[in-house]
C-alpha cells in the first residue's frame, strides 16, 4: 500500500520537470532574457570596434608627436600652415581679391 510519501516521491520528480518546462522558455524568451543578451552582445561588439578605432588614433598621434619631438622642419610646417606664423626676417605681402 503506497503512502503519501511514496506518492510525493513519484510526483516530485514529474511535477519540477513540467514546471521547467514551462518556466524556462518564458524566462529565455522574456525581454530580459535571450533578446537583451543579444542586445548586449551587439553593444559589445560596438564598444570593442570603437576601441579598436581609438587605439589606431592613439598610435597614430604618438608617431605624430614623435615626429613632432624630432624634426623641427615639422614644428615650423606646422606653426606657417596652422597658425600662419612667419620668421622675423621675412616680408609678408597680402594681395586682395
Amino acid at each position: 500500500m503506497s503512502g503519501p510519501r511514496d506518492l510525493l516521491e513519484r510526483t516530485l520528480p514529474v511535477a519540477m520537470l513540467a514546471l521547467a518546462l514551462v518556466a524556462v522558455p518564458i524566462l529565455v524568451l522574456e525581454p530580459e532574457g535571450l533578446p537583451r543578451l543579444h542586445a548586449m552582445q551587439r553593444e559589445l561588439d560596438g564598444v570593442n570596434a570603437e576601441n579598436d578605432d581609438m587605439k589606431r588614433e592613439v598610435s597614430r598621434l604618438r608617431v605624430e608627436v614623435q615626429h613632432l619631438r624630432d624634426d623641427p622642419a615639422a614644428v615650423e610646417r606646422i606653426a606657417r600652415d596652422e597658425l600662419g606664423m612667419v620668421r622675423k626676417s621675412e616680408v609678408v605681402f597680402q594681395f586682395g581679391r
